[in-house]
């Protein structure tokens, strides 16, 4: 019927202790890691956001991270390999159920210098990232009590590290846009408490055939357009934005498909939406979709 809906899924896995270091004692409960994870839908149609998030400890088997076959879960959200390069992914909570069969028609893009992603001055303000951009998605979407039949796109990223930001700066906005005509981009700016942005500023514009080309700070700019003050935190976002790259020559306007997708939990405060966008790449128009995640404007970041 042409209705859009957007959907995160995020599993993160926290150290609690060095590898080889001795467990304190012998017990299920005890472990080297903690898993969280964040499971919201965007509704457009109906203008509702639904977002959860859980927390689990691995030892008892109720969260894990296996890599062959690729299996994440926590509890009974999941995202499971199948045979042919294809995932299963699964989630449900209070009515939002969400259940997709994901077919991977790009592979493997990495970012940075061969997937090494620098985020600071510091060599070890880095992470590992690599992202699949184009995998096609169907399945169905539960929303109180009603299923739709669902088809379209899904991003995937994996990042992990010992360190992230550096200490003056504050926040990322980080944009994933997917193009009809089957290219994509990857963006992240890091903000600094002075009001400027971080060197260490990059991205990856990813042809058609899966080719990446490795954007700088210098390499693009991303202007804001338009503002939104969420009525939950008061925090006030960004809300529309202009994206120009120098090579290949786009300009982009980015808008979300709708204002609140703001995640407001008690230990973690952040916007992440649907996007569309349209405008000119080379001289010719494009138009797609994506999500944007944007944090620091209103309480903590999403890292413990």
């Amino acid at each position: 019927e042409g209705r859009h809906f957007g959907f995160e899924l995020t599993v993160f896995r926290v150290g609690l202790l060095p590898a080889g270091t001795e467990l304190p004692e012998e017990s299920d409960w005890y472990d080297r890691s903690v898993y969280f994870a964040h499971f919201a839908v965007s509704d457009i149609a109906n203008e509702r956001f639904y977002a959860f998030e859980r927390y689990a400890r691995p030892g008892p088997g109720l969260a894990g991270a296996e890599a062959d076959p690729y299996r994440i879960w926590i509890e009974d959200w999941s995202i499971t390999e199948s045979a042919g390069r294809a995932y299963r992914l699964q989630a449900a909570q209070e009515g939002i159920a969400l259940d997709l069969t994901l077919t991977d028609e790009m592979g493997v893009v990495l970012h940075g210098e061969d997937g090494y992603s620098r985020k600071g001055e510091q060599a070890s303000n880095a992470s590992y990232y690599y992202s699949q951009p184009r995998l096609h998605a169907d399945g169905s979407l539960q929303i109180g009590g009603v299923q739709y039949p669902v088809s379209g796109l899904v991003w995937k990223d994996h990042e992990f590290s010992t360190s992230a930001l550096d200490e003056n700066q504050i926040g990322w906005d980080w944009f994933s846009l997917q193009f009809e005509d089957g290219s994509a981009l990857m963006l992240f700016q890091l903000r600094e408490r002075d009001g400027g942005t971080s060197t260490s500023s990059s991205g990856t514009f990813i042809l058609a055939d899966g080719t990446p080309l490795s954007l700088q700070k210098e390499d693009f700019e991303i202007r804001v357009l338009d503002e939104w003050l969420s009525p939950h935190t008061q925090g006030v976002y960004p809300a529309s934005w202009e994206v120009q790259l120098n090579d290949p020559g786009c300009t982009l306007n980015v808008r979300p498909w709708m204002a609140d997708q703001e995640i407001h939990f008690p230990t973690v405060t952040y916007w992440e939406g649907a996007v569309q966008f349209e405008g000119t790449c080379e001289g010719a128009a494009v138009r797609g979709n994506g999500y944007v995640e944007l944090t620091g404007y209103a309480g903590n970041l999403p890292l413990p």
